[in-house]
């Protein structure tokens, strides 16, 4: 229930509770103005007694809502019972007086909080029409065939008034119950999407950290194979070129020997200073991914002699570490096949932000291939395709190959945006 319903409730109830002391008040002003207590000491007295018989009933009736308010606000017998004396002393006082229909009036106001039953409300209610009617005709008893016509017309019109008045507060209770459950609605809906808003933040981040315990396994995997396959290889090489020198006195053939040992340590060193550049990214140490992209292109472009662009569209966001490194790699892995297998004249690489997701194109037109051979030229070195779609959907990305012999090939990676922290 809002702050409003509150207080609209609270002055109702204020109105119920302090209503009929005020009409009372009212119509025994009047009621003491206008009577003579000297030509009529028996109604002088009975007024008197019945107005304090009057305000000893609101004062219990108001004991009983302050000890048990739900009680109080509830039809009930007890409600019953207090609406039927409450009515009985206002229609004798109108009939000793007509201005104390002013209390009698009150019976409008809660028919509804004491009396149990819509049926059982409506005679509450036209009872209390008909001492107000008999006020307003002029005071009970009627002397003549005309105040009866006059009581008459003004009990329907009040009963009418009535049955106007509790339709549209019918209505009006129903919009307040359907208002609060909508709102009751509302407030389940929001804790439940909250609540589905905080389990997927913390769904998103052991994603995150799962994909970077991956990425970090899967780089050990490959540098552990890239130092079998390669230094490892080297190293046994120039130790074999170095033994054989130990062993031969011809000075020629230790100097080539020397020679070709010197080559191998050359061409580990070189694989090993790859393997750390693989591992760690030197391009974004100080870079963003779209400068650190444009770079790599330009720089091969230049080593290669093939037309390269790069392209950026979309607001440029800085991306979280494993993100950039990611595509980064994808790039280089593409260039890297282009120059050896697609004898390609022409490559672009399109980095593209749309907003909750970043998509890498790579085309080229160059030899082309069928994508049915993907399987079997995964194999021929390198990173490979199926390593790029395998990088990609660690981060929960996707990599998509589209190409035929002699028509290029076009390649996309679609990773979600995750912003760097």
């Amino acid at each position: 229930m809002t702050m409003v319903d509150s207080q609209i409730d609270r002055r109702w109830d204020q109105l119920h509770t302090w209503g009929p002391y005020a009409l009372l008040g009212i119509g025994l002003v009047p009621a003491v103005a206008t009577a003579d207590p000297a030509a009529h000491p028996v109604r002088w007295y009975t007024g008197w007694i019945l107005v304090g018989a009057a305000v000893v009933l609101q004062l219990w009736w108001h004991g009983v809502r302050l000890r048990r308010p739900g009680r109080g606000r509830t039809p009930s017998g007890t409600g019953t019972a207090y609406y039927i004396v409450r009515w009985a002393l206002a229609f004798v006082l109108t009939w000793l007086n007509p201005f104390f229909a002013f209390y009698a009036a009150s019976g409008y106001m809660d028919a509804d909080e004491t009396i149990p039953g819509r049926r059982w409300q409506r005679v509450g209610l036209l009872a209390s029409a008909v001492t107000v009617a008999g006020a307003q005709a002029g005071g009970m008893p009627f002397g003549s065939a005309l105040q009866w016509a006059v009581f008459a017309a003004l009990l329907v019109a009040n009963s009418g008034l009535q049955m106007v008045v509790a339709h549209l507060t019918d209505q009006e209770q129903q919009r307040s119950r359907e208002r609060t459950a909508t709102i009751a609605e509302l407030e389940r809906t929001n804790a439940a999407l909250q609540q589905a808003l905080d389990e997927n933040a913390a769904l998103h981040a052991q994603l995150l950290v799962q994909a970077r315990e991956a990425g970090v396994a899967d780089e050990r995997r490959r540098l552990a194979a890239e130092i079998h396959d390669t230094i490892a290889q080297g190293l046994t090489g120039i130790i074999a070129q170095l033994q054989v020198v130990t062993n031969t006195p011809d000075r020629e053939a230790a100097r080539e020997h020397m020679g070709r040992a010197m080559e191998l340590a050359r061409h580990s060193l070189g694989e090993a200073r790859r393997s750390v550049h693989n591992l760690a990214p030197v391009a974004l140490e100080n870079d963003g991914l779209p400068e650190a992209l444009k770079k790599t292109v330009a720089e091969w472009g230049e080593r290669t002699g093939v037309r390269a662009e790069f392209t950026v569209t979309g607001t440029a966001e800085q991306l979280h570490g494993e993100v950039a490194a990611t595509l980064l790699r994808i790039v280089q892995e593409a260039l890297s096949n282009a120059a050896r297998h697609a004898r390609a004249t022409r490559v672009g690489v399109t980095l593209s932000f749309l907003g909750d997701e970043v998509i890498l194109d790579i085309r080229d037109d160059g030899t082309g291939f069928a994508p049915l051979d993907l399987p079997a030229r995964s194999h021929t070195g390198g990173f490979g395709l199926d390593g790029m779609r395998a990088r990609a959907e660690r981060i929960a990305g996707s990599l998509t190959v589209e190409s035929e012999p002699g028509h290029g090939t076009a390649l996309s990676a679609r990773v979600p945006l995750v912003r760097h922290d």
